[in-house]
């Protein structure tokens, strides 16, 4: 596990979980909070490494490796968060991502994190 990608997920979940936890809660999705926490932590805890440590081989060219790396997250996203009946998973896993994605290529220009 390397220190960038750590960062990398904890900023991704930071940003994200809030995000599923808060459509969850409008459709009351699970009941429980903590299965709730769960499901939102899920989502991009099994997106991310694919991102990070997967299509980076396929050697793409960067914006179209950014590219299909946030399409492949907006997708299995979507539909992780569609079997657990979250309706308009689509469109959450889009706005999360859309944030996640759009605060972490700020980041690298500005900062050139990560």
């Amino acid at each position: 596990m390397s220190w960038p990608w750590l960062s990398a997920f904890f900023v991704t979940q930071l940003i994200e979980v809030p995000i599923y936890l808060a459509c969850m809660h409008r459709q009351a999705l699970p009941e429980r909070w903590p299965a709730r926490f769960l499901i939102a932590f899920g989502a991009s805890a099994f997106t991310h490494p694919i991102v990070w440590f997967v299509l980076p081989r396929l050697e793409l060219s960067y914006w179209l490796y950014v590219a299909v790396a946030e399409t492949w997250a907006v997708g299995a996203e979507a539909f992780y968060l569609g079997r657990f009946g979250l309706r308009k998973s689509l469109l959450w896993a889009f706005v999360a991502n859309v944030c996640s994605a759009g605060l972490g290529l700020t980041s690298r220009e500005l900062f050139g994190w990560p």
